[in-house]
């Protein structure tokens, strides 16, 4: 079964790894009245949602880092869009979060919405179960 729910946490035996990140967020940890940390799956989660939406050369210093998907947002939704935006998503994976190990992600485009649905289905390094992410990929003004 996979995980829907962003929020999820890892109940897993298995993990002998933690990973953290910011939440940015930036909600205050009431014991340590420091900004809040993300763990395990939130943490992986966050980062490939992070790295869809980033466009290259949006961030200082790394001019390679990001998808550059908002660029086929503006353009007809078709069939080959749909194409182009899933490698796009796969090569920004692949490369830049080596803690998912990439199983599927599927395009949908919602013609009627002016938007495409994208489903990410990955398992995260010594987890055994899938972790899913649906973001929904549309422009803005």
């Amino acid at each position: 079964m996979a995980y829907i729910d962003a929020q999820a946490t890892n109940n897993s035996t298995r993990s002998v790894k933690t990973f953290s990140d910011l939440n940015l967020n930036f909600t205050k940890n009431p014991a340590t009245k420091d900004v809040a940390r993300l763990t395990d799956i939130e943490a992986v989660k966050r980062s490939v949602r992070n790295l869809i939406l980033t466009n290259r050369f949006e961030r200082p210093f790394r001019p390679e880092l990001g998808s550059s998907v908002r660029d086929i947002l503006f353009e007809n939704i078709t069939p080959l869009n749909a194409i182009l935006l899933q490698d796009r998503i796969e090569e920004v994976i692949l490369n830049y979060e080596p803690r998912a190990r990439l199983d599927q992600i599927i395009v949908q485009d919602e013609i009627d919405n002016n938007r495409y649905k994208v489903d990410i289905i990955f398992k995260i390094i010594n987890m055994p179960e899938p972790i899913s992410i649906t973001q929904f990929l549309e422009r803005l003004r």
